[in-house]
């Protein structure tokens, strides 16, 4: 069976490259597509791959400002060629999902979400204080248009994998399909809690809470909400992280509060063990962070949304908080540093989202797929 992976764009390791990373595992010998690819960003199991590039990987500057180029998105992911292959597997976000396949291929889609851009969040990425009043108007009629292009081309995926219940529920709305809940892996070997120093289960009085946020420093991600918060609840947060905003967002440090730029996965999962707790201050469709944090004993502070009502259990492995505003966000945080949690519990709940988990379930779901008639659609 030959097997080709497509992934949006490779230009770093976040949630979606580390599912394609578990897929390279899973399927050793398959043929890597991308639109765009930034050598030396992703981890050795997938640079190891011989990577097809679309004709938007030459332009100039793309492997940092690929956006710019989204109206040539559709036609460079057309231009694929997949005849050869039986099995293809897209992890996408974007428009990975709308490759053109063979009558007797199948086509698994690993959606991350539909479309942000396109669909919902157009002022997050293209609004006017992001990109100007002209720039953006004239962009609204290109994304509404790659909306469309989005809904029209959902057929051509056999069977979609949604990440999350709130995935799911937005494949269900924008493409009118139904969908396989498969959380994304989670290395929860790698995220463990340290056994020589094992986290505080009970609230310290003489310690200072101090909170951890990981994310990239882009608008939606409400990373300002955390530094608001933390500051008006008095205690400490440190931001790792980069990104467009983060000029904006130094204007927030000070008083504990600090932006310690992107940071190894060794130092991040030292900060994880040694948190309070990490903060998830944005709608997000999963979130993997905070399963990392969880799966080093941490609770998580996070908004009560998307993908956090999949991964935190309020009161068990966490503090939910109902409204996108500083107090809230503020009284949660007071109230996680108040708590006297179980690490143990927290631990078991995130091995839940293990890498060995998704891969047991990827290949159950790929022998079902392959063994039903061409053609068929979940």
């Amino acid at each position: 069976m030959r097997v080709a992976l497509i992934h949006d764009w490779i230009t770093g390791m976040r949630g979606g490259e580390k599912a394609l990373e578990v897929f390279c595992e899973v399927f050793p010998a398959a043929d890597l597509f991308t639109l765009v690819y930034l050598k030396g960003t992703v981890t050795p199991v997938i640079e190891r791959r011989l990577v097809k590039k679309s004709p938007i990987h030459w332009l100039p500057m793309a492997g940092r400002l690929y956006r710019q180029y989204l109206p040539l998105f559709p036609m460079a992911i057309e231009q694929f060629d997949l005849d050869d292959y039986d099995l293809v597997i897209s992890t996408s976000h974007c428009a990975a999902k709308s490759v053109v396949v063979t009558g007797r291929a199948r086509h698994l889609c690993y959606c991350l979400t539909p479309m942000r851009y396109a669909w919902d969040q157009f002022d997050a990425y293209f609004g006017p204080d992001r990109v100007g009043a002209l720039p953006s108007a004239l962009l609204r009629p290109v994304l509404a248009g790659l909306a469309r292009w989005d809904r029209a081309t959902e057929g051509r995926v056999h069977r979609y994998l949604a990440i999350s219940q709130y995935v799911a529920r937005r494949i269900a709305l924008y493409y009118n399909r139904e969908s396989t809940l498969v959380y994304p892996p989670v290395d929860t070997e790698y995220y463990a809690p340290d056994a020589a120093s094992p986290p505080p289960s009970e609230p310290s009085v003489s310690a200072s809470p101090h909170f951890l946020v990981v994310s990239a420093l882009v608008p939606y991600k409400r990373v300002d909400l955390a530094m608001m918060a933390a500051r008006r609840a008095g205690v400490r947060l440190t931001v790792v992280g980069s990104g467009p905003e983060r000029q904006a967002l130094e204007r927030l440090t000070g008083d504990g509060i600090e932006l310690a730029g992107w940071r190894s996965d060794d130092e991040i999962r030292t900060l994880y063990r040694s948190c309070t707790a990490a903060i998830l201050p944005g709608e997000e469709d999963f979130g993997i962070v905070p399963v990392e944090a969880q799966a080093c004993g941490r609770p998580v502070v996070a908004f009560g949304r998307g993908g956090a009502l999949d991964t935190v259990i309020d009161g068990e492995t966490g503090v939910l908080f109902g409204e996108g505003t500083v107090d809230s966000l503020a009284g949660a945080l007071q109230r996680a540093a108040a708590t006297p949690w179980n690490p143990a519990r927290i631990r078991a709940h995130a091995e839940t989202f293990s890498r060995g988990r998704f891969v047991t379930e990827v290949e159950q779901i790929v022998d079902d797929t392959m063994r039903a008639p061409a053609g068929t659609r979940w």
